[in-house]
């Protein structure tokens, strides 16, 4: 169940040293149950005991939007892509709270998710199976039109972030060869 906040439009009382208040991991991931919320905030840059008082601060207004724990990560832009951060990536595909664009839109790149699947060992009608999971039967949605997915070509279908958890869970259901990849477009 995805614990989107951001459609709650939560009036967040901010300093403004704060550039996003980012959304991010797997509460933004639909079909999937999150244990909590993560969010990140970003700042200017400013001393790290003042990004950890208003981290707090805007922890306690998001915790009355949900009733997981909100789990809250204060970075600068220097800490948020430096090397040893292994949440920037998940932070790049995570939704703003302000504006509810992806963060990544911030530094003009589009994310998005590309998943690779092999239908060469299936049956005949494992295929047809297939080809009606992605795009329906009598007069039903597939996959793709009920989610926003795209077919790139044969074996290549491209996805918003959100969505890799019910296409890569449905696939595996017909199939075990695929590969999911997360992109940015400029």
């Amino acid at each position: 169940m995805t614990q989107e906040i951001w459609p709650k439009k939560p009036k967040l009382s901010r300093s403004k040293d704060v550039c996003d208040i980012v959304q991010f991991g797997s509460s933004i991931i639909e079909g999937a149950e999150p244990n909590d919320v993560d969010v990140a905030v970003i700042y200017n840059k400013i001393p790290l005991k003042e990004q950890l008082n208003q981290s707090q601060k805007i922890k306690e207004q998001l915790q009355k939007s949900t009733n997981k724990p909100v789990h809250i990560k204060s970075f600068d832009f220097y800490s948020l892509f430096d090397k040893s951060n292994f949440a920037k990536e998940s932070i790049l595909f995570g939704k703003s709270l302000l504006d509810k664009k992806y963060f990544a839109n911030r530094l003009g790149l589009i994310p998005k998710v590309q998943i690779f699947y092999n239908l060469q060992k299936l049956k005949k009608n494992e295929k047809i199976k297939f080809n009606y999971l992605l795009s329906g039967k009598k007069g039903e949605y597939g996959l793709l039109r009920k989610h926003g997915g795209k077919l790139l070509k044969p074996s290549l279908i491209e996805i918003a972030p959100e969505k890799e958890k019910i296409f890569a869970d449905r696939i595996q259901k017909l199939t075990k060869e695929f590969e999911v990849k997360k992109i940015f477009y400029s």
